[in-house]
């Protein structure tokens, strides 16, 4: 399904349930909530997938980073970055995981997020496209024309693939794209199904293991080098009404996140327990780029980049999405 028709749907949804019902996700704010010194709401509700880019959140929930803030984090899982998305517009969760692509396709048809926490960007081998060894695909050179699955038309693994086809002047109009989730992409490449998929980790290691295959090009190259991959966003209104809730979970994703960027050891029985990845490919897998701070510079890319795909039609501003960060102090 086209994610832009996605994403408009979920807001004409979302306005509906606004109109109706004289509250929820733009409903008036209620200062009487307010205790004099403390978060405007100490339960909120973050979406979330069953992907490694959630390991400093796990990290934050499991060590307590979340409740020294004073924070009762309730996860509402999501199969996919457009559904976290859809859950903040409809009221269902406060905060969502999702890939910048969504959140930039979600904010060009209207709806009125913001960008609250980094979260991962592209890392040497964390992202690639492979191959199973008995697949026509050799090199990049031999992808045009071939059955490539990507998780769905323009998200992060659609406009990525493409970006480093075009990159190496490789047609990527005659390829028959294939929507497929992560999940059952090395039993296709093992049964022929596919002849290469986009994948990221951990599913670079688990196609390996089961279907013997190598990555034919890593996305860590050239345009899309350290491109930044997904983060927190939320609506607009909630980061307004809810400042000092906002910087508690600020606070502790960023100390979660320096933890796991200073010993990866901290995340991996995480992964095994909330990603449900074997204990083995925990330790073998290639861990993504995990950010604590939102840079509007590095961000703009990556609308920029789906402009030049076609993904979106007008630009967006991504300094224009960033919510109120921590400042030095805080940090």
């Amino acid at each position: 399904m086209n994610v832009r028709r996605t994403v408009l749907s979920l807001v004409l949804v979302a306005a509906v349930f606004v109109s109706d019902s004289g509250c929820g996700v733009f409903g008036s704010y209620d200062s009487n909530l307010l205790e004099e010194g403390g978060l405007e709401k100490s339960t909120i509700k973050v979406s979330i997938q069953q992907i490694t880019d959630l390991g400093p959140f796990w990290l934050a929930q499991e060590d307590g980073y979340f409740r020294a803030e004073g924070l009762d984090v309730k996860s509402v899982m999501a199969d996919s970055g457009q559904a976290s998305i859809g859950n903040v517009i409809s009221g269902r969760a406060d905060i969502a995981f999702s890939s910048y692509a969504s959140f930039f396709v979600a904010k060009s048809v209207g709806a009125d997020l913001w960008l609250v926490a980094d979260g991962t960007s592209v890392s040497p081998r964390s992202n690639a496209i492979v191959a199973a060894p008995n697949s026509p695909v050799r090199t990049v050179n031999d992808l045009a024309g071939k059955k490539i699955a990507i998780t769905a038309k323009n998200t992060a693994s659609d406009i990525l693939a493409k970006s480093v086809m075009r990159d190496r002047r490789v047609s990527y109009g005659a390829v028959n794209w294939v929507e497929m989730p992560f999940l059952n992409v090395a039993a296709a490449l093992q049964q022929g199904q596919i002849d290469a998929a986009y994948v990221a980790e951990p599913y670079v290691t688990i196609a390996a293991r089961v279907a013997g295959a190598i990555p034919v090009v890593d996305i860590n190259t050239g345009s899309t080098q350290d491109f930044p991959l997904a983060g927190f966003g939320s609506m607009k209104t909630w980061a307004q009404e809810n400042p000092k809730t906002l910087a508690a979970f600020q606070r502790a994703m960023k100390k979660a996140t320096l933890e796991v960027v200073n010993d990866r050891s901290k995340v991996e029985p995480l992964l095994a327990k909330y990603a449900k990845i074997d204990e083995g490919a925990s330790k073998l897998l290639t861990l993504p780029g995990f950010g604590s701070t939102l840079d509007a510079h590095r961000l703009q890319r990556v609308p920029d980049l789906m402009m030049l795909m076609g993904v979106i039609t007008s630009p967006v501003d991504a300094m224009s999405m960033i919510a109120p960060q921590l400042t030095r102090a805080e940090g």
